[in-house]
């Protein structure tokens, strides 16, 4: 079977430029990139096997946002803003727990139920009546997708369903069973001295693999390939290579590695990773899913965030080779955060010229793309005044 989901001619005219150095170092960009690009788009908090039990829950505090995802005595799991009703305040402090029979606000004791309807409001002869509905707490967007739980803040933002979204991607992804995993070692976080688009760029791309990642070109660089950010979904995807293991790491994996029945021949031995717009890459190896993401801080401060999801019967074999794919992740990561901070930081250098991206960066390309149909400004070579940022934006919007 041909691996390639989509063949896509690369236009032999294409725009080699990438975006502009100003927009790495904007603060009102960024602004701007929170308001239409993170709380406008999905994002994922976890995975229903984060959320077993009614009352356990996850959060997740983004781009001057808190969400709170939590599974309700129904079995249903249901996504809220992390924000009482009374004064704001967390409703959960922790990032996963379990709140048991209800949720209650550590700073005035409001109970909200696990549906988020109040319960009540600590001394209630001191309030008017008090609807459960209108003071519950605010639902947000929520939708599972093979296990993985997305959220969006803005309800009814512009993108599809979810499964919409990931059709394209659908009937491959499927053969894991990556509903039926189990957490590995729970949700990461890390941060990295980078805008959040360098972390990005040098994701969307395997041009750096040979010179970059020598684990990764040891276990698969004659094979990778990526394919273009397509109405918001890509895909990169790479074998094993024939004689793979110069590496202690990678000699291992592939001799230890099973070959799962339950995939087809062509997924065997490979190492997929799905991108989706704007921050997020669902990857998956024969022994194990993950995703990991990244949320800018500052516009020189980004949080990087994932988990592993492994088999729930899972032989020695598969966590012995789950682990050694992490080594390999590990390494390779810490890697790609060099790249992205020596990039990073040329572009407040003046002789910085912009980007001339290589056919095979058209992965970067189509995603700096999909940036510039959200923010118009991003089109412009020279940095606009950073109070003129929003407003200018709004009006190229209004032309498109």
């Amino acid at each position: 079977m041909n691996p390639h989901l989509r063949d896509v001619a690369i236009p032999n005219d294409w725009d080699r430029r990438g975006l502009p150095g100003w927009s790495y170092h904007s603060d009102a960009l960024l602004e701007l990139e929170k308001e239409h690009v993170f709380r406008n788009h999905w994002q994922i908090v976890g995975h229903v096997s984060d959320v077993p039990k009614a009352g356990d829950y996850l959060t997740m505090d983004v781009v001057g946002e808190r969400a709170l995802v939590v599974r309700g005595k129904d079995g249903v799991v249901r996504g809220f803003n992390n924000m009482c009703r009374h004064r704001g305040s967390r409703v959960v402090a922790d990032s996963q727990g379990n709140c048991k029979n209800a949720l209650v606000c550590p700073f005035h004791g409001w109970v909200y139920n696990l549906d988020g309807t109040l319960r009540g409001a600590a001394r209630p002869r001191s309030f008017p009546d008090l609807d459960k509905t209108e003071f519950g707490l605010m639902q947000l967007d929520l939708e599972v997708w093979m296990g993985f739980i997305f959220i969006r803040f803005r309800n009814g933002g512009p993108q599809p369903s979810v499964a919409e979204l990931m059709k394209p991607i659908e009937p491959e992804f499927a053969h894991y069973k990556a509903a039926d995993m189990v957490p590995s070692w729970g949700i990461w976080t890390q941060k990295t001295p980078v805008n959040w688009k360098s972390v990005r760029d040098v994701d969307n791309e395997g041009y750096h693999v040979a010179m970059a990642h020598p684990a990764l070109q040891d276990l698969y660089g004659a094979t990778y390939f990526d394919e273009p950010f397509i109405n918001g979904v890509s895909r990169s995807f790479a074998t094993y290579n024939p004689h793979a293991g110069r590496r202690w790491s990678v000699k291992n994996y592939v001799k230890i590695a099973p070959e799962p029945t339950h995939l087809p021949d062509y997924l065997k031995k490979a190492w997929v990773y799905y991108g989706i717009f704007p921050n997020a890459v669902i990857s998956v190896m024969p022994e194990s899913v993950q995703f990991y993401q990244e949320f800018p801080l500052s516009t020189g401060e980004t949080l990087l965030r994932g988990a592993i999801y492994r088999y729930r019967d899972e032989s020695r074999e598969q966590a012995a080779a789950r682990y050694l794919s992490f080594r390999i992740d590990r390494d390779t990561m810490s890697e790609d955060v060099q790249l992205s901070v020596w990039s990073n930081e040329s572009m407040l250098s003046e002789a910085f010229e912009g980007f001339y991206l290589s056919d095979l960066e058209y992965g970067v390309r189509t995603h700096h793309d999909h940036l510039r149909k959200m923010l118009p400004v991003l089109g412009l070579e020279t940095a606009p005044e950073e109070k003129d940022m929003w407003n200018l934006n709004d009006a190229l919007r209004s032309r498109s």
